[in-house]
């Protein structure tokens, strides 16, 4: 999926990628004693990043659907897989903050957020290797078992 040349999926998904750390640098702000305006900034911080995810998830569905080779497309298929992941953990750390008091996260939680944030992370990265051409490891075997 492009515009005007340039494809969609990997510009969108730096804003929901910012806005998720943002979200933790507040919390960390507001776990060391800052106001307590701060989970409430976290938190708007993560449904603004959700709404952006789906966006760029949507995106990469698409270009996931319409590769034509089957290795491209399963590689796509993970990469999408991989943002679900990071959306699913971000909305249920939404849900449980909705009932906390000011919408400030605790200890454990924040350590849910952090871990959430390292696989969002690694997805992009994981997205990066691929638009550079670099297939993960057990693509590469499985390409060369079929040229056997």
């Amino acid at each position: 999926m492009s515009v005007a040349g340039q494809a969609v999926q990997p510009i969108l998904v730096m804003f929901p990628l910012g806005l998720f750390a943002m979200a933790v640098l507040f919390d960390i702000a507001d776990l060391l004693g800052g106001p307590t305006i701060l989970g409430a900034l976290a938190y708007w911080n993560i449904v603004a990043g959700l709404v952006t995810g789906i966006l760029a998830t949507l995106a990469g569905a698409v270009d996931a659907a319409i590769v034509r080779r089957p290795q491209d497309r399963r590689l796509g298929v993970l990469r999408t897989l991989i943002n679900m992941g990071v959306l699913v953990v971000f909305a249920v750390i939404l849900m449980v903050r909705v009932r906390a008091q000011d919408r400030v996260a605790g200890g454990g939680l924040f350590l849910v957020e952090l871990l959430a944030l390292a696989l969002a992370g690694y997805g992009s990265w994981f997205a990066g290797r691929l638009a550079n051409g670099h297939a993960p490891a057990f693509a590469r075997a499985v390409a060369g078992q079929r040229n056997l």
